[in-house]
């Protein structure tokens, strides 16, 4: 797929046009779009998608997570982690273990293809993401931590 200037759609002019929040909203559209659009592409070609890489992700950073703490992470239901992760586990790119302490709960770590598969496809996006900060500077990159920090505290 041959890579543009602009994302497919967004139009700079037509940003303009638009209420603040709402030029915003759109520039966070379109810029999650550029940001993972690289990792995705990897993710298809291993039979894989957005939902599939956001479980990597943070059982990456928690390994022996429970099951119960990943969905509040991930803030999905039960039955949308299901389908996901039990692909992740016939694929063994996670394993599912009896936590000791409670014998009805399930822990969940990486194996190390699923180690490799999350640290490609988290690249791609440190990549868009470092490409970014470069081109922002380093006050740019600062704004943008800050704007994504408040954002996510209302959670």
């Amino acid at each position: 797929m041959p890579k543009t200037s602009q994302a497919a759609g967004l139009h700079r002019a037509s940003l303009a046009k638009l209420h603040d929040l709402d030029a915003a909203l759109e520039l966070m559209y379109y810029g999650w779009r550029g940001m993972t659009l690289e990792a995705d592409e990897y993710l298809a070609k291993q039979g894989l998608s957005r939902p599939h890489h956001r479980i990597l992700y943070v059982v990456a950073r928690r390994p022996d997570i429970a099951i119960g703490a990943l969905i509040e992470i991930l803030g999905i239901s039960k039955q949308a982690l299901n389908r996901p992760l039990n692909l992740l586990l016939e694929r063994k790119l996670v394993t599912s273990k009896r936590s000791p302490e409670q014998h009805r709960s399930k822990l969940l770590r990486l194996t190390d293809a699923g180690k490799r598969i999350e640290q490609r496809a988290s690249d791609h996006e440190r990549k868009a993401l470092r490409a970014a900060f470069d081109r922002v500077g380093a006050s740019g990159a600062a704004s943008w931590m800050a704007v994504m920090g408040a954002i996510a505290d209302n959670h």
